[in-house]
């Protein structure tokens, strides 16, 4: 696992740029990505869209998966879902995404979405999802 091969395709995901998103943390099965909330990232009642939540949750979790996999390997997500908690509400997202069970054709994902204001966190997403291994 290289944690520039991670960095590198990161940068080339143009959502995560229009989001704001940033790479925090890559670790073997293990990436955290935050992103600030947005006035164009809002939904109607001034909290986080959802769109935002599965955004950051999904990447996290295949860049998770990625960690785990060959140079010669890349990941797509076969599916995932998310159960919606709490309002997102503050000033970032933060999505840590875990894998679960690695695999050779499967691999079981998670990831936790907090809200962060200040020093304060509050869970208000989960995922889980099952990521494909594949060919670039």
């Amino acid at each position: 696992m290289t944690t520039e091969r991670i960095k590198d395709s990161f940068d080339r995901q143009s959502m995560m740029t229009t989001l704001g998103a940033t790479l925090d943390t890559v670790e073997p099965g293990k990436v955290v990505i935050s992103a600030p909330l947005l006035p164009t990232s809002l939904q109607q009642h001034g909290a986080a869209h959802a769109a935002l939540t599965f955004a950051i949750g999904d990447s996290a979790a295949g860049y998770a998966a990625l960690s785990l996999l060959p140079e010669d390997q890349e990941v797509m997500t076969a599916e995932i879902k998310i159960n919606l908690l709490a309002p997102g509400v503050g000033d970032r997202l933060r999505a840590t995404g875990t894998v679960i069970k690695p695999g050779r054709r499967l691999m079981v994902v998670t990831s936790e979405v907090h809200a962060i204001t200040g020093g304060e966190e509050k869970l208000i997403a989960i995922l889980q999802g099952t990521m494909v291994p594949v060919s670039p």
